[in-house]
């Protein structure tokens, strides 16, 4: 019969992972862009759970930091520090004695390691469920490896039940010839949990309190211990080095990809096509080979982006096309038209149906409704009106030594090739440069600013007109 007990969880982050050989904690190291521990707290938010809480150890200040600042739900996640990592029985144990439980309280804990970031919530899901209907004290998920080199063995009785588990390290030859093995996921009774891992020893190959020794002791004592397999092995992989690191990334961004593809975004090649796991796209957005879309990255509808773009942390309109280019902390406009070969630096706002072409680098500035910048030309701090065109190779020099200063630029001016605009200065709407003028000072509206130092020609454009006329 199925008891309904509270469902709480227990994640193990406290080891140090010496096989990354890394100065990062491991459960730290980047996975589609966010920590691998916050893909595990993933899957356990997706449950109704009372709480979680996450035992710290090996850069605990670092790993609790990184958590706060990046977690994204009102579940209470709260952490404990494993001051002297003896095992995972010691971390279970500081879990359970931290302070954040109720003693008293009659629940159900999933333990689960900080490493295992494929772990998918209906697994868990599946786990606890199987363990409320048989009423256990300890629910092992287990799985099926041929070989199961350097995992604990799960040893099962004649009923089937399992009766203990052994480490590899620790385990007799008849032993080493099982291949159902623990993954270190669980789901306890936590009123008997506790006074199992009083009664653990660290009289192993390890010199270690062993979580899965508590299974053994459940079972001794006469409680109910089974066994559920997971039905995807891989799923429960942990992450020890860094080419397991770099498997469990190439699935979950396969992962990434289907459930895109399946919610209306094109990739021409999704095995070269590299979304973060906190990017947003919209349906019909169509992403081409070597696009690399990272962080807060937000992509509207019909939206081209690729081949080979590297977006971080950028916001894309509706109907933009944005090729072969670099942008961080940018915003592109619906309709803009990006690169190839463009280079977009922090601060970049382009509005709709702006230009930006090849060779081009911008940097804090704003290119204004239908402005160009289609050539082999470096703005920096500047504001860029609507429908002003840039010509190749103009710059504005922005840096005196000291400071930068802001070039504006008006509506509809015309800026020849090989202009340099020397900050600060403004070139007033309908002005225009010739070629290879070096700006120093302000140019009113419909004037022309020429030569090197440029000299300024007050109503140039309106003469021209009149004599057009």
């Amino acid at each position: 019969m199925s008891q309904y007990r509270p469902l709480s969880a227990v994640v193990l982050a406290a080891g140090e992972g010496t096989r990354m050989r890394s100065e990062t904690p491991k459960v730290l190291h980047p996975l589609c862009g966010r920590p691998m521990l916050l893909h595990v707290i993933d899957a356990l938010v997706a449950l109704p759970l009372e709480r979680i809480v996450v035992v710290v150890g090996h850069g605990a200040e670092r790993v609790t930091k990184t958590l706060q600042e990046q977690l994204a739900t009102e579940l209470a996640v709260e952490f404990v520090e494993q001051r002297v990592q003896r095992g995972t029985g010691d971390a279970a144990s500081v879990a359970l004695t931290g302070g954040v439980f109720d003693l008293d309280a009659e629940d159900d804990l999933l333990v689960v390691p900080g490493d295992t970031p494929l772990l998918s919530a209906e697994t868990l899901a599946t786990l606890a469920r199987a363990h409320r209907e048989a009423d256990a004290a300890a629910t092992v998920l287990t799985a099926i490896l041929d070989p199961p080199t350097g995992y604990g063995r799960v040893v099962r009785d004649a009923n089937g039940a399992v009766d203990h588990i052994v480490e590899h390290a620790d385990a007799t030859p008849d032993e080493l010839e099982v291949t159902e093995i623990s993954t270190s996921i669980y789901c306890f009774r936590r009123g008997l949990l506790a006074p199992a891992l009083r009664r653990l020893s660290p009289e192993n190959a390890q010199g270690e309190y062993y979580l899965t020794d508590a299974v053994s002791v459940l079972k001794e004592t006469g409680h109910a211990v089974i066994g559920v397999a997971a039905d995807d092995p891989y799923e429960t992989a942990g992450v020890n080095d860094r080419a397991q690191l770099a498997e469990v990334e190439a699935t979950l961004r396969r992962r990434i990809n289907r459930r895109w593809m399946r919610d209306g975004v094109s990739m021409t090649d999704p095995e070269r096509t590299y979304v973060d796991a906190t990017v947003e796209l919209e349906p019909d957005v169509h992403l081409l080979p070597g696009t690399v879309l990272a962080g807060r990255t937000v992509v509207g509808a019909r939206s081209v982006i690729g081949p080979d773009a590297q977006l971080t942390d950028t916001i894309v309109g509706e109907g933009a096309v944005v090729r072969q280019t670099v942008a961080h902390e940018v915003e592109i406009g619906d309709d803009a038209t990006v690169g190839p070969f463009a280079f977009l630096r922090p601060g970049t706002r382009l509005a709709a149906r702006a230009h930006v072409g090849t060779f081009v680098e911008i940097k804090n500035s704003d290119i204004g409704e239908g402005a160009k910048v289609p050539h082999l030309a470096y703005i920096g701090d500047a504001e860029i009106g609507d429908g002003a065109n840039i010509g190749a190779g103009t710059i504005t020099a922005n840096y005196d030594g000291r400071e930068k200063h802001r070039t504006k630029v008006g509506k509809d001016a015309r800026i020849s090739s090989n202009t340099v605009l020397v900050a600060p200065v403004e070139v007033g709407d309908e002005a225009y440069t010739g070629a290879g003028a070096v700006v120093t000072r302000d140019v009113p509206p419909r004037a022309m600013a020429k030569g090197v130092p440029a000299e300024i020609t007050e109503g140039w454009l309106d003469k021209r007109e009149a004599e057009r006329d």
